[in-house]
């Protein structure tokens, strides 16, 4: 049998690795890479290694799905590696410096035409939003000592895209794995997932970058080990005897993706760097984030935080993107939230006067054949019971095509007049309920018996977290009970004395708690307030204040509200 000749079995070769990486069905800038931290064994090393799960589909996957196969093509028209690294044969102007060191070969050749031709439409939009973050990210590449240019590692990465997922799981501007993401001090749960934070990610990432510069003492290797893992690398240069990039690269050892990422960051930034040079005009820049943080209420609503700032529920969607829920974190006490940098004082000062109502609204839903009340109540979340009250129904027998009423809670926000000074004015108390927590309690059994979202009992009364809730305690819930008693009873305590777990509506508590006292009304706590700031605001004692509201502690929190009496 006949050897295959040289040029057939490198075609066969290169065929193999190109098949191999259209199944994965990576992108481009968001190489296919398994982060492997730097205190953990990689693949290599005989850790065990997860299957990632298949990623929800955006846009920006699609987009760098469309660059990977265009690069594939082009990579199956030139060589696989050639080890030249002759000097920079470019000539920059004089006003460029580059920080990242700089190599010219066949493999940057490729990105430079692939980048200026088959990719120039994505390559253009990475340009038009790098200026989005390159403020950001410089500043902290710089006060870490790194070089600038590393910038252009999240060009390649993500095409400068907080929202890009990997169908490896690699999240952010920065594609970090989870696990890498948690090691560097990231959070990454059900409510945030950091690595699409901004600020936060990238200075994951410079740690990282630091780290693995710290170990290998180049920066094409501290790269490379970004990309396929530092493990890897480590166990490539014991083996193959040699100390820098190319040599590893030339022994065909590194998978395709990391022996082409160092070529292809420096193809990017060259580019970048001189954009004009390259054939990159009229460029659409996006203008640099322009935002502060302020601190507000865990279980805060988006919409919430919008009004407060006069801004857009999109807008505050746009510059907390590292939020999975619509709301802050409810989990943890105060939290940080990013607002339009010109607003972020007005906002502070509205959140005194932000006030949050409960109402009851309806859906309608029509029956489909085969559905039963059962289902539809499972399926909305609501009790068999409620169901067929709101609908005046006798049984559960369903007519298919008839509509049902669903009840569904709506939260309305409205900011109270600037002069209110913290009150809870005439046309609220109405729909105010005070809540004293009894033994047994918890915020789920209180929020199912009010019908309201823990979340915003979290939010309004200024807690710590879903589980800080003492004896004695007392809640504030603003529902719209319309035409209610004006008395609302629960059910007798575990210890048989009804009188602590009673809840009353605002004018109730008020009569039976100081009669017709005129001089008594409810006090908002406020950022900044203390116990001690209060009293000499109303001519009153802490303790005072602590026996009117049966505080344990002299711990208050903005969203609290407190029974003063004056004089």
């Amino acid at each position: 049998m006949n050897q295959p000749a040289p040029a057939t079995f490198r075609f066969l070769l290169l065929t193999f690795f190109l098949t191999v990486l259209l199944g994965l069905g990576g992108c481009a800038d968001r190489e296919l890479f398994v982060d492997a931290p730097l205190d953990r064994p990689d693949p290599l090393e005989g850790a065990e290694v997860a299957l990632p799960e298949t990623a929800e589909p955006e846009f920006e996957d699609l987009e760098m799905q469309m660059c990977l196969d265009e690069e594939l093509v082009t990579l199956g028209q030139t060589d696989i590696w050639q080890k030249s690294t002759a000097p920079v044969t470019l000539h920059p102007s004089d006003s460029v410096v580059y920080d990242f060191p700089i190599v010219h070969n066949n493999q940057v050749e490729m990105y430079l035409n692939l980048f200026q031709t088959r990719q120039r439409k994505h390559f253009a939009l990475w340009l038009a939003r790098s200026t989005a973050y390159r403020q950001i990210m410089e500043e902290e590449l710089a006060t870490a000592g790194l070089p600038r240019d590393l910038v252009y590692l999240s060009m390649i990465e993500s095409g400068f895209s907080q929202s890009a997922t990997s169908r490896a799981k690699a999240v952010g501007l920065w594609q970090f794995m989870a696990g890498t993401g948690k090691q560097y001090h990231l959070r990454i749960d059900a409510h945030v997932d950091e690595r699409r934070d901004v600020l936060k990610s990238t200075r994951a990432a410079v740690q990282y970058l630091a780290d693995l510069y710290q170990e290998f003492g180049d920066w094409h290797l501290a790269v490379a080990a970004y990309n396929g893992g530092p493990g890897r690398i480590r166990k490539g240069l014991s083996k193959y005897k040699v100390n820098n990039f190319w040599d590893l690269a030339g022994k065909k050892y590194l998978p395709l993706e990391t022996s082409r990422y160092v070529p292809k960051l420096i193809a990017a930034l060259l580019i970048a760097k001189e954009p004009e040079r390259f054939g990159f005009t009229a460029i659409d820049y996006h203008p640099p984030l322009n935002y502060e943080s302020i601190t507000v209420p865990g279980g805060l609503s988006l919409e919430a935080i919008a009004l407060v700032s006069g801004s857009t529920v999109k807008e505050i969607k746009r510059l907390n993107q590292h939020l999975r829920q619509p709301r802050t974190p409810s989990d943890t006490g105060a939290c940080e939230v990013n607002v339009p940098a010109a607003s972020a004082a007005l906002a502070s000062d509205n959140l005194a006067r932000l006030h949050s109502t409960v109402n009851t609204g309806y859906i309608s839903h029509t029956i489909r054949t085969g559905e039963t009340l059962a289902g539809i109540s499972k399926h909305y979340g609501i009790n068999r019971t409620t169901l067929l009250k709101v609908n005046d129904l006798r049984s559960g027998k369903l007519v298919a095509g008839r509509n049902l009423r669903i009840p569904r809670n709506t939260i309305s926000y409205s900011l109270l007049p600037a002069n209110s000074a913290g009150r809870i004015m005439a046309a609220n108390r109405d729909s105010l309920i005070l809540h004293q927590v009894a033994k047994g309690d918890t915020l789920s059994a209180i929020s199912s018996r009010y019908s309201v979202p823990i979340d915003l009992v979290v939010s309004w009364n200024g807690l710590r977290n879903r589980h800080t809730l003492q004896i004695g305690q007392q809640l504030a819930l603003y529902i719209n009970t319309g035409s209610a008693p004006a008395t609302l009873t629960s059910a007798p305590s575990p210890a048989g004395d009804n009188s602590s777990h009673t809840a009353l509506r605002a004018g109730e508590y008020k009569r039976r708690l100081v009669g017709n006292d005129e001089r008594s009304h409810l006090y908002s706590v406020r950022r900044g307030d203390s116990l001690w700031t209060i009293s000499r605001r109303f001519s009153a004692s802490p303790q005072d204040i602590k026996s009117w509201n049966n505080l344990k502690s002299d711990r208050i929190l903005p969203g609290n509200t407190l029974i003063i009496h004056e004089g």
